[in-house]
């Protein structure tokens, strides 16, 4: 089995979501390294979970360290090979240290980038990860996306279900998709619901 499409998974911070979505096959399992974030991963907590799963990549999820900061938390996780950052600045000062890079950015400011942006994005190969606070995309957010995503390659965390997936990935041009892991209810115990039905949507046979 495979996915139709790239997949990164943000805020792992549990075993069962880092088994199940190895198990079907997602591109990326996202951590949050800086300290003061809700989802915040040791280094004890980030090796006892990625032990445990293989034949995907590690990315650290940073908002606000600039690129000494994450370089230097980096050396406690030494097996992250993505930086996902929600300021640009600190990706292209990390560029040529070997790491792949993803860019965070809300749609309500998405909506007022300049294309030029998504072409540098292109050119240093860095990711657009499009996301909201909002639950529904509309016709307007839809053009603004499919717009960037002629430019770069854009994930997309917002909007989507097992129903429409393969319709907006289709119709935005996307590169891939991210989706959110979820609070265990006690260990071992998870409501995949919603993560598993949009994966299941999204298998080949292969």
């Amino acid at each position: 089995m495979a996915l139709s499409t790239f997949v990164k998974i943000s805020g792992i911070t549990n075993l069962s979501d880092a088994r199940y979505c190895a198990g079907m096959y997602v591109d990326l399992l996202g951590f949050s390294l800086e300290e003061k974030s809700e989802k915040f991963i040791t280094p004890t907590q980030y090796n006892e979970i990625t032990g445990w799963v293989s034949g995907l990549d590690f990315v650290g999820e940073f908002e606000t360290y600039n690129a000494q900061e994450v370089l230097e938390t980096l050396k406690n996780y030494p097996t992250v090979k993505w930086v996902e950052h929600d300021r640009i600045e600190p990706l292209t000062n990390l560029e040529g240290k070997g790491y792949g890079m993803i860019y965070k950015m809300d749609l309500e400011e998405v909506r007022h980038i300049e294309l030029e942006v998504a072409e540098k994005l292109s050119e240093s190969g860095i990711i657009f990860h499009i996301t909201s606070k909002h639950e529904e995309l509309d016709e307007n957010d839809k053009q603004t996306i499919k717009l960037l995503s002629e430019n770069c390659r854009v994930i997309l965390g917002v909007g989507i279900t097992a129903e429409n997936v393969l319709d907006l990935i289709t119709e935005l041009h996307l590169y891939g998709i991210s989706l959110t892991g979820g609070e265990e209810i006690k260990p071992g115990l998870k409501d995949f619901d919603e993560l598993a039905d949009i994966l299941e949507a999204l298998e080949v046979e292969g």
